[in-house]
This record gives C-alpha cells, sequence and structure tokens, in this order.
C-alpha cells in the first residue's frame, strides 16, 4: 500500500515532452530526402557507366557535391530517427536499450563524417 497519490505516482512516467519534437524532425527529414532522392537517382542514372574522371568532374561542381551531402546527411539523421523508435519500442532491459541508442548515434556520427569527408575528398581531388 502507497501513501502516494495517483498523481504522484504517474508523475514522471508519462511523456518526456519530446515525442512531437522526433515526430516532426522524422517528417521533415523525409520530405527533405523526396526532392533529394529524385536529385540522386537522377544522377545516378547519368553517371550510369561513367568513369572516375566524370564522376569527379559531377562531384567537383558546388551544387552537386553539396545536395550529395546534404541528402547523405538526411538520410543518416533520418535513419538515426527510425532506428530510435526501434530499439525504444522493442528492446527491453536498461542497458541494452542505451547501449543500442548510443551505438546508433555513433556508428552515424561516424557514417555522417567518413562519407562528408570521403564526397570531399573526391570532389575537390585526391
Amino acid at each position: 500500500m502507497s501513501m502516494r497519490s495517483p498523481l504522484g505516482r504517474a508523475r514522471g512516467l508519462g511523456a518526456a515532452r519530446s515525442g512531437a519534437a522526433h515526430f516532426w524532425v522524422q517528417r521533415v527529414t523525409a520530405i527533405a530526402l523526396a526532392p533529394l532522392g529524385l536529385w540522386f537517382a537522377i544522377g545516378v542514372i547519368r553517371l550510369a557507366g561513367a568513369d572516375y574522371t566524370a564522376v569527379k568532374a559531377f562531384l567537383g561542381k558546388p551544387w552537386n557535391s553539396t545536395l550529395l551531402i546534404m541528402a547523405i546527411l538526411f538520410a543518416i539523421w533520418h535513419g538515426i530517427l527510425g532506428i530510435q523508435v526501434v530499439i525504444e519500442d522493442y528492446v527491453h532491459g536498461d542497458a541494452k536499450k542505451w547501449s543500442g541508442l548510443i551505438g546508433i548515434r555513433l556508428l552515424g556520427g561516424f557514417l555522417a563524417v567518413f562519407t562528408t569527408v570521403s564526397i570531399l575528398k573526391v570532389a575537390f581531388g585526391g
């Protein structure tokens, strides 16, 4: 038998007030990925069968390298948000849940830096 009121027992068990922000960021990244994905698909089709020099010339244009970096960063961010929801909903146990959340953020950060550096290296000669 607890001496706490029902409000006292429920406090802290509800939403952490970040659900709406997470929802909107996931939707904004999805909306941003629509035109970026279309641009990427057209670029890949145009570069099909191209050699390294053609790809380097394509990425050497600031507009193309910027759009590619944006597409990859938005895709990674969107993926992290989606996997975060899966981990929060289906992984049980605090240690597993937190290690999964930290791991996916570290992996996403690594991929973001690695792909950005790789694109810039090709774009600026390397």
